[in-house]
């Protein structure tokens, strides 16, 4: 099937699919079967459009950005979409707030030193990442929102200090303790 397929446009294609399909979440039914398909979809989607892009080395910069603003699409309508049905205490809900606030300040760095949109693709993001694709399988566990507080508080810490001190923005760094 990938011979039928021109390589260099599938990881974007994927990317702008993903968008589509996050899109979709918005008018289904929340935990329907319809939306956790989709949402697995998503995560599918997520997983294969870097992974294609690095194993057939057709990387791009427009690649980098479309899976940044997938990424963030995808989490912000998440939030949105399920926080009505997600009974979990003030101090996840402040832990929440405070990382959004610091990713929302790493992206601003990235924007003024870099003059770019990215987002890196840290050990501890990709861990965060898993965390918030299984909140619609298991919305009520209070175990997964706390390990969601602690690796994203310490990713978003991660990644803030990184665009920090870098001299070079590098989306694949994979931690503070790995250089580029």
């Amino acid at each position: 099937m990938l011979k039928n397929i021109d390589i260099k446009i599938l990881p974007n294609s994927l990317s702008v699919t993903r968008i589509f399909l996050v899109l979709a979440l918005i008018f289904l039914k929340p935990f329907s079967i319809e939306f956790l398909i989709v949402h697995f979809l998503c995560g599918i989607t997520d997983v294969l459009d870097g992974y294609i892009a690095r194993k057939f080395k057709v990387e791009t910069k427009l690649g980098e950005k479309l899976d940044s603003m997938a990424d963030i699409f995808w989490v912000v309508v998440l939030g949105v979409v399920l926080y009505p049905y997600i009974d979990v205490s003030n101090d996840v809900i402040l832990c929440i707030a405070a990382i959004a606030i610091l990713r929302l300040i790493s992206i601003i760095i990235v924007l003024f030193k870099y003059q770019t949109l990215g987002i890196l693709h840290t050990i501890g993001i990709k861990i965060t990442a898993i965390l918030l694709f299984l909140v619609p399988f298991f919305i009520q566990s209070d175990l997964l929102m706390f390990l969601i507080c602690v690796f994203g508080s310490i990713s978003a810490i991660e990644e803030f200090l990184i665009h920090l001190y870098s001299k070079n923005f590098n989306q694949n760094r994979k931690s503070i303790f790995y250089r580029s």
